[in-house]
């Protein structure tokens, strides 16, 4: 069983995951040059559906969300990849030292806890 050691990190505002994607896809449509009325069109969801997420004032379901990335042609896995990359980025937890030791497993003399310098963050069950 995984045991938790020292987490030397402080915390901040913690990120909403409606804000970060309407910011997300409001940056693609304007990437794009598209205009909000055509993508709610092509998405099928009102003017005003569309600017609130993009304002990050509604929290779509998994269909609008496709039906908004389908509209911009964006693949869903790169919507989610540049989200969670931007999320990382401004995230709540600040590296206070260059790593963190996150968790150690049952340690033998030669195995001690598990440090990370950067990078994803594996979970024990």
């Amino acid at each position: 069983m995984a045991e938790v050691v020292d987490f030397q990190q402080e915390r901040g505002p913690e990120p909403l995951w409606r804000e970060e994607l309407g910011r997300t896809l409001r940056a693609i449509r304007e990437d794009r040059g598209d205009r909000l009325v055509d993508v709610a069109e092509r998405a099928g969801v009102s003017p005003q559906y569309l600017s609130e997420v993009e304002r990050g004032r509604k929290e779509p379901s998994s269909e609008m969300i496709a039906a908004i990335t389908g509209a911009l042609e964006v693949e869903l896995s790169d919507l989610l990849i540049s989200i969670a990359g931007d999320v990382r980025r401004s995230g709540p937890l600040t590296r206070s030292a260059g790593s963190a030791t996150l968790f150690a497993g049952p340690t033998t003399p030669s195995a001690g806890p598990l440090t990370l310098s950067a990078g994803p963050v594996l979970l024990a069950a």
